[in-house]
């Protein structure tokens, strides 16, 4: 045991000082001391590093609407609702700490609609694992969304269940206060259907992304969730994705790159995102500032 305990001391001495070391290296890193100091609830800890990131960014967009229509950055409206799921009090409270999803349809026994809520339970589990929430809606009560849902069940291809709520907004009044009501369609009582609308709203309530399709244009899953995902890197690491993302820019070796959001300044830029690379254009401008995602933290 003796002679063991000798050998052993000297590993476990150099072990204790090669720590120690890169301790002290962490702590002299600005980027460390930042992300050391974020509280352990933080859920966007990075972009608190980049102080011309994506808080600033943020500040472009107002947080009220000054003529009542809803615009990106303005507090998505609370409200309350039956859904397939039970009684939503309060869908900021339903919400809580995570993104989330609101996912318009006109009307239930709709052919369209089958195939979007089939497709909305084939990414739940997608969803859920990148923390956002997501509830749909419709005009019709809550006894036709739990009826028309065997339906969807029975006519989607995969074997789906499904594990989000539908809210039943018979008098119209959160389609209201979304801005989802289009006058053109009208249902058999001569009623306002919902349009196709999509918001993703941040854990802070705000609607960072809105879609609005007609009632005759199915959407794409694949790309709301690629929408998710980009919206979660910009407010994690101050970075905007270029169209296509991540798809983009292989001819010049650098797939999947981001761009640094515009409001990130210089300095900011070569302290936070060593491994930039300016693109180079005609008018001189280093505006086009790309940075690998694998080395944002």
């Amino acid at each position: 045991t003796s002679l063991t305990t000798c050998l052993l001391k000297p590993r476990i001495s150099d072990m204790f000082r090669r720590l120690a070391s890169r301790a002290l290296r962490l702590a002299a890193c600005p980027l460390a001391r930042t992300v050391l100091r974020t509280p352990a609830y933080c859920i966007r800890p990075f972009c608190k590093s980049v102080p011309s990131g994506t808080d600033t960014y943020n500040t472009l967009y107002p947080e009220k609407s000054s003529d009542g229509i809803l615009r990106l950055g303005n507090i998505a409206p609370d409200f309350s609702a039956d859904t397939t799921m039970g009684k939503m009090p309060s869908f900021h409270e339903w919400l809580g700490e995570s993104w989330g999803i609101l996912f318009s349809h006109p009307a239930d026994f709709t052919p369209v609609c089958t195939t979007e809520i089939g497709r909305v339970a084939l990414k739940y589990d997608w969803l859920e694992q990148n923390n956002c929430k997501i509830a749909t809606l419709s005009v019709d009560p809550v006894d036709s969304h739990k009826a028309w849902l065997k339906d969807v069940v029975a006519h989607c291809e995969n074997n789906i269940d499904i594990k989000f709520p539908i809210i039943a907004d018979p008098d119209r009044k959160i389609s209201m206060a979304y801005n989802m009501i289009d006058p053109a369609n009208i249902d058999d009582d001569g009623l306002p259907l919902t349009i196709r609308a999509v918001f993703i709203v941040d854990p802070d309530k705000k609607i960072k992304l809105m879609l609005n399709y007609p009632a005759s244009v199915g959407r794409n899953m694949d790309e709301i969730c690629r929408c998710v995902e980009a919206l979660q890197l910009s407010a994690k690491a101050s970075i905007a994705t270029p169209a296509n993302w991540p798809n983009n820019h292989e001819s010049i070796g650098m797939k999947g790159s981001v761009f640094i959001l515009p409001t990130v300044t210089k300095e900011d830029a070569e302290e936070y995102f060593p491994d930039m690379q300016t693109c180079k254009v005609p008018s001189g401008k280093e505006y086009l500032r790309l940075t690998p995602t694998d080395k944002l933290g």
